[in-house]
């Protein structure tokens, strides 16, 4: 060894220098993910230009629509929503997100807490979660009944047939 390179030999090792060298190791693949979300983020622009059109449509023409967003916990349902709303006009259309039944909601007729929740002339409501939590989440953790359940799957054809023949544009995702 030289005696230039001695004095630092003579260094404790740095504790950090593991850290370092796989954040350099991963700094490339950081890279690359954030031009994947800017490529996708570039994507979305003419969809969401789209949007806007269509909100525009249903403003002039005085028209209901309703966006049901399903999908498992963690599924990505809210971030779609949020990229979905984020160029949109926000006097036109609404988030809902509705929670557990209170016990009053229980003694009503199932689709009444959404119904207060449709949009009017002009307005689109998107529901983060809908009826359908009836047919996929409230049987498997016993928050409804074997009774329920079958008035549900009876029933929320015909509800929805009624709400596209009374004009709601109605869009399943």
């Amino acid at each position: 060894m030289s005696a230039q390179s001695e004095p630092f030999s003579a260094l404790p090792p740095n504790p950090f220098a593991d850290r370092v060298d796989h954040a350099v190791e991963r700094e490339p693949k950081l890279v690359r993910t954030a031009v994947r979300q800017l490529k996708k983020e570039e994507e979305l622009k003419p969809l969401q230009a789209e949007l806007l059109v269509l909100q525009r449509y249903l403003e002039e023409n005085n028209k209901r629509m309703i966006v049901l967003f399903e999908g498992r916990d963690a599924a990505g349902k809210g971030g779609t929503i949020r990229r979905v709303t984020r160029y949109m006009n926000e006097k036109h259309y609404r988030v809902v997100a509705l929670g557990k039944p209170t016990e009053e909601q229980r003694s009503q007729w199932f689709f009444q807490k959404y119904i207060a929740e449709f949009p009017t002339g002009g307005e689109m409501v998107l529901f983060d979660r809908s009826w359908y939590n009836r047919a996929m989440v409230e049987p498997v953790f016993n928050f409804c009944t074997e009774q329920e359940y079958k008035n549900f799957m009876r029933g929320v054809v015909g509800f929805e047939k009624d709400l596209v023949r009374q004009g709601t544009i109605l869009v399943k995702l």
